[in-house]
């Protein structure tokens, strides 16, 4: 993969008091929990964990809010507990190093020194912030429609939005050119953030485009690709190599999404040593949990590979059946944007197509609510984003969920002819319905 040399100057671009930040430095930094030390020195409690473990109730057991709930790990499985984590995580960097270093583009292997691992990819994104940006002067740019946690954390941390939407008429492309615009005209703008495959979009960005913005030839700035979705997309989609060669790349993924675990909350960083040290330097000491590590260490091993790898497969069969089903049923409209996630995005129309139907966002929200309320089907509506009048994005669920889902909008949309359907709820609860960022 042919690149050019960047503007980026980390010393320049990162906050002068995280560059000379002197990170905590706690017990385990010392001396390593190897199993035979007797570990005295970071006040623990060394009778163990106070869990009753001597029960005929099966671990996992509860009730949490009156529902039943089974989701607890084997304890025999997670040792330990008593004491603080790793801070550092090298086993399992490693891990994911290792399944990503597939060297479609570059030849350099990724390294545990290429990592941050957070608590999700919210705290990745959220320190990123931290590093890069003064409160109240710096900004970010985005690319709308995207993922809300870029302008929430923005605003968290005292930063303006700088919006530059995808282009809904060519399947939300991104515009590298008119970002590179922006860039040129203002230096306070610090990060790009740029979602591939896109959230509600569900289409993969081309490299070609994140590349020109990589190249800036004055921007002092980082991309931040995030990849949250990319295990659904085709084989060497992913960018978290190009971070080899790219010292202003940062491309986080998770493990919320095809590995099935949004639970034990894993989320990482893939980027230059450097960014990574001034990452990790400002997290707090023990971020990821002894049962997160284990758990995600697990889904890395051969045999959990190929369960994530089948359970992918069923969701791309049923992402192909949405495809081809949700079109025969009047009043569903085009999908829009791409198919390369466990989600789509599909317009709803106000009448059936071939009587003159139109993307309605009334209509859309009356199917939303209704689907919820009435079949126990909950989907998300979009329609208040840029470029998505109109649109429900649909997560492809299991055989049986697709085919209840597929079931009710059916029955819905047939209500919704005949003007039985209720639109009194109106615009409020478009905009209520529109406000939660995932």
């Amino acid at each position: 993969m042919a690149f050019t040399k960047s503007a980026f100057d980390l010393s320049k671009c990162a906050r002068p008091n995280i560059l000379s930040l002197q990170p905590y430095r706690c017990a385990r930094d010392d001396y390593k929990d190897d199993g035979t030390n007797i570990l005295l020195d970071a006040n623990e409690n060394a009778y163990g964990p106070s869990l009753n473990l001597e029960t005929d109730r099966p671990i996992g057991q509860n009730r949490i809010n009156g529902i039943e709930s089974s989701s607890m790990p084997d304890m025999k499985l997670l040792p330990g507990l008593n004491r603080y984590p790793d801070p550092h995580q090298i086993e399992l960097k490693q891990l994911l190093c290792n399944l990503r270093n597939d060297h479609s583009d570059m030849s350099k292997n990724l390294r545990p020194g290429n990592l941050f691992v957070g608590v999700g990819s919210d705290e990745a994104i959220d320190a990123i912030l931290r590093c890069f940006c003064v409160p109240g002067r710096d900004k970010i740019l985005t690319c709308p429609p995207t993922y809300g946690m870029y302008a929430v954390s923005a605003q968290v941390n005292d930063l303006e939005v700088v919006k530059v939407p995808l282009d809904a008429a060519k399947a939300f492309s991104l515009q590298p050119e008119t970002v590179n615009e922006k860039l040129a005209l203002d230096p306070h703008i610090k990060v790009v953030y740029v979602c591939s495959p896109g959230n509600p979009t569900a289409n993969l960005i081309s490299k070609q485009a994140i590349q020109k913005i990589l190249e800036h030839p004055t921007w002092n700035g980082v991309v931040v690709v995030d990849e949250a979705y990319i295990d659904f997309a085709p084989e060497g989609s992913s960018l978290a190599n190009w971070v080899t060669e790219w010292p202003n790349l940062i491309v986080l993924q998770t493990l919320s999404k095809a590995f099935g675990l949004a639970g034990i909350r894993l989320g990482t960083a893939f980027t230059s040593p450097e960014i990574a040290t001034l990452l990790n330097n400002l997290k707090a000491p023990y971020n990821i949990s002894t049962i997160t590590s284990a758990l995600a260490c697990r889904a890395m091993q051969p045999e959990s590979l190929e369960v994530m790898r089948s359970n992918r497969f069923k969701i791309v069969k049923q992402r192909e059946k949405m495809l081809v089903e949700l079109p025969k049923i009047p009043g569903i409209g085009r999908f829009l944007g791409g198919a390369e996630s466990n989600f789509l995005l599909v317009e709803i129309l106000d009448k059936a197509r071939e009587n003159g139907g139109k993307p309605n966002n009334e209509t859309a929200l009356a199917v939303y609510e209704s689907l919820a309320e009435n079949k126990g089907v909950v989907v998300r509506f979009r329609g208040k984003e840029p470029g998505c009048h109109g649109c429900l994005r649909i997560t492809v669920g299991t055989e049986e969920e697709v085919d209840k889902f597929l079931e009710e909008i059916r029955t819905i949309l047939e209500e919704a002819s005949m003007g039985k359907l209720d639109m009194s709820n109106g615009v409020e609860d478009a905009k209520a319905a529109n406000d939660i960022v995932a």
